[in-house]
């Protein structure tokens, strides 16, 4: 199987666990069943938004989900029955270092959820804590040599780079600043590391650009080493709909940036308000479905491959 995935890739990630059981519910674990039971329907609220979203239109062939084993597995098995791309993650929920979510067994969960993606979420700065930086590639380079030689599911590597806190000072504080000047350099050289250590993603998913020279040079990096058919996809990080909007616009205009994966923006306050009872089951699935399809129609008419024929 050849490394990358070259085709659009409209992704409605739901795979957060930790945060969505203590912000959405505000429940701490061990959570009981009934609690478990009541986040994966909350999960499923999602799922159909999903669902109502392709039967209104949205690109099947583009469309994907993001849901996580522990409270989206009937979920994931529905979609993969339908055909839809499906994405899982790997990595432990609300972890600074990465670590396998089921430990040794990783392996055995892949096979038998059988994802179209793998997914972790890694934080990586390379001018933070080698040892941390050397411990999480060394994992990384595990999973990633274990899809390689499975040739099944694909490896979706979410890249987050957060600012050291040395970084900061420089900017007194500034994260706006942080953001502009200094995380899309931080960004190639952890793509660097990450591949010079051997781990391979078909798809890096990564945070927002503001400038467009600076998505090109995330795409240069990423496909560097002969890996021409490596692409990105841009991830949503929580934003407001107005900052989505702009991240999204801007990498739609780079050949290598293939769609996005935007999750809490589409569908966090439409739960919210379910949850308050301030919208019923019907009204939430709906704005989440609206939603979606707003930031797919967005991208496809910024992509400039709509615009040149290109596959």
């Amino acid at each position: 199987m050849a490394r990358g995935f070259d085709r659009p890739l409209y992704i409605l990630p739901f795979d957060h666990r930790g945060s969505f059981q203590t912000k959405l519910f505000g429940w701490k674990s061990p959570l009981s069943d009934d609690q478990t039971a009541e986040i994966a329907g909350a999960k499923q609220i999602i799922y159909e938004g999903f669902q109502a979203a392709l039967a209104d239109g949205a690109p099947g062939g583009k469309a994907g989900i993001l849901v996580d084993e522990q409270f989206g597995a009937a979920i994931l098995r529905d979609a993969t029955a339908k055909g839809i791309v499906t994405a899982c993650p790997a990595e432990k929920s609300g972890q600074d270092e990465f670590d396998f979510e089921y430990g040794e067994d990783f392996g055995r969960h892949i096979e038998t959820i059988d994802p179209t993606f793998c997914k972790v979420l890694v934080r990586y700065n390379p001018q933070g804590d080698r040892a941390l930086n050397q411990k999480q590639a060394a994992r990384l380079k595990r999973l990633s040599e274990f899809l390689a030689a499975r040739k099944r599911s694909r490896f979706m590597f979410e890249l987050l780079v957060p600012a050291e806190k040395a970084q900061l000072d420089k900017l007194e504080g500034d994260k706006k600043a942080y953001d502009l000047k200094l995380r899309p350099s931080l960004m190639v050289e952890a793509i660097r590391e990450l591949q010079n250590a051997g781990v391979d993603p078909d798809i890096w998913k990564i945070e927002g650009l503001d400038r467009l020279e600076d998505c090109q040079s995330i795409v240069a990096a990423a496909r560097a080493g002969g890996r021409d058919h490596v692409d990105l996809i841009v991830l949503g990080r929580g934003e407001d709909e107005r900052k989505v909007r702009e991240w999204l616009g801007i990498a739609a205009r780079v050949q290598g940036f293939i769609g996005f994966a935007v999750g809490r923006t589409v569908f966090w306050d439409a739960l919210v308000a379910w949850r308050a009872k301030k919208a019923t089951r019907k009204q939430a699935i709906a704005q989440i479905a609206a939603r979606y399809r707003e930031f797919v129609d967005l991208f496809d008419r910024h992509d400039t491959r709509s615009s040149s024929g290109a596959p």
